[in-house]
């Protein structure tokens, strides 16, 4: 693919170090003020915050390296820039992969519960289910940004093609095919104050070993994804009874359990015995019952920021 991005410009400075020339202190607040954006547009795309981090890092460089002489669309300039940072990520990411069916867990944003604090609201306003985020997963890397940009971001698809080198008529089948994948997803209930409830009973009859409780919250055709970080694909267990069972057979491991926002859904983190986390646990609640269960643990939790629950 042909790099149009601003970095395939001559540039850089001796040593490979760039160093602020006059009035880069105005580009430089320009693209603060389009951060968040940029991020949220990184997340949807690599299902990583840290990654995320990088990718908007890296577009900085860019940007600070080519200025922004000749542009007419600033704001839009700045997505095509990550966009392709993400692109080519999810590219070499594709490559690594032994098995191209294996798809791992998203990394998740986690925040305190507590509907009055700004994290809270930030991520809440700013969520995206890990339901959709592991159908992303699936898609090749040209489909995942055409619909990312497309439909979560209102990007025309004449502005999306020249970043997947594909004309506008063949974006948009990208994004058809990636809308197929993803509307098969199920919509979690809206309101957070059903979902603790629903989250909570679940974590009690659990806790009690109580299977004919667990079956009242669960739908019959759930699914659990779980995700160590280790070798192997992440492990899938389907159906409301074996759910039912390794659901109490996992609660004796947690010796206490946190409440948390996860990616804007209710769920919660499972604590060892010395107070170290044990596990994230994300649910999406469709019509009042589980439907998916999404858990991280072992070194997958190393790359998350579960300090934000510490009181």
């Amino acid at each position: 693919m042909n790099d149009h991005t601003p970095d395939a410009r001559p540039g850089g400075h001796p040593g490979g170090q760039d160093r602020v020339e006059p009035g880069d202190e105005l580009l430089a607040a320009f693209f603060e003020e389009h951060r968040g954006r940029l991020h949220a547009v990184a997340y949807r795309m690599l299902g990583s915050a840290a990654e995320a981090d990088d990718a908007v890092q890296e577009s900085w460089l860019r940007v600070s390296r080519a200025g922004t002489d000749g542009v007419e669309n600033p704001g839009g300039w700045l997505t095509t820039i990550v966009s392709r940072v993400c692109l080519n990520m999810l590219r070499s990411r594709t490559q690594r992969r032994e098995d191209p069916l294996d798809v791992r867990l998203p990394e998740p944003v986690i925040a305190k519960p507590e509907g009055e604090n700004p994290e809270y609201q930030a991520v809440l306003a700013d969520s995206v289910g890990l339901a959709m985020l592991i159908v992303l997963e699936t898609l090749s890397p040209a489909e995942r940004l055409a619909f990312v940009l497309h439909d979560l971001f209102a990007v025309p698809f004449e502005e999306i093609a020249p970043i997947v080198d594909r004309t506008p008529a063949a974006t948009r089948q990208l994004a058809s095919r990636a809308r197929r994948r993803v509307q098969g997803t199920p919509a979690p209930d809206a309101d957070i104050t059903r979902q603790r409830k629903v989250v909570d009973a679940f974590r009690a009859a659990a806790r009690d070993g109580d299977f004919e409780g667990l079956i009242a919250v669960l739908d019959p055709e759930v699914v659990v994804r779980s995700d160590t970080g280790g070798p192997g694909p992440v492990q899938v267990f389907r159906g409301v009874e074996q759910v039912a069972r390794n659901a109490i057979t996992y609660s004796r491991l947690a010796a206490s359990v946190r409440p948390a926002l996860v990616n804007g859904m209710a769920g919660f983190v499972s604590l060892g015995a010395d107070g170290s986390p044990y596990s994230v646990l994300a649910f999406t609640v469709h019509e009042g019952r589980i439907v998916e269960i999404d858990a991280l643990g072992g070194d997958r939790l190393r790359a998350l920021d579960l300090a934000v629950l510490d009181d």
